[in-house]
């Protein structure tokens, strides 16, 4: 992965001569470091002896970063706010899985899977179980598809990325309504 780029002078260098990205830098006891700022806005700094090593650190954080403005701001999506949910549910069952991968199949075909969470109201939540009702689907799918929605937005709630969780409602029986 050799980068073959004319390189404007007064760029840092490392002590074998190796181009150093934005944010990083080598230390006196040729230790690399890189200085980033947070989602909090704070200035963070990581240290590796090996700057192959210290670039796989920062892939890793700049991809963390990304996930988290975006979901922390609540600009996330219905679909990535379950995928995140999902993501976190570790040693469940296979057929839970399935069930997870069924979910978020049927959300990723509806419009409001690609809604931001922080526009949704308690009203679309309900009128959008409502619609899964009159596009056919039954009881048991509606309730399924709640039982993944609702935890995930109560998860995006408890870390105060959204006021209220809109799927915070009791959906009614089989034979009535």
């Amino acid at each position: 992965m050799a980068e073959t780029r004319s390189v404007p002078l007064g760029k840092r260098k490392d002590h074998k001569g190796r181009i150093l990205r934005t944010g990083e830098s080598q230390r006196k006891d040729l230790i690399y470091q890189y200085r980033y700022t947070d989602i909090r806005g704070k200035r963070q700094t990581i240290y590796s002896s090996d700057l192959k090593e210290l670039r796989e650190k920062e892939k890793e954080i700049q991809k963390q970063l990304d996930e988290g403005i975006d979901y922390a701001a609540g600009k996330a999506t219905v679909i990535a706010l379950v995928e995140r949910y999902i993501s976190l549910k570790q040693g469940v069952r296979y057929n839970t899985k399935l069930g997870y991968n069924f979910v978020l199949n049927l959300i990723k075909k509806e419009d409001f899977g690609y809604r931001q969470i922080r526009d949704i109201k308690v009203s679309d939540a309900q009128q959008w179980v409502m619609k899964l009702h009159s596009d056919g689907k039954g009881y048991s799918t509606i309730t399924s598809v709640r039982s993944v929605v609702k935890p995930a937005f109560q998860m995006a709630y408890n870390e105060d990325i959204i006021r209220r969780n809109p799927f915070d409602f009791k959906i009614s029986g089989r034979g009535s309504q």
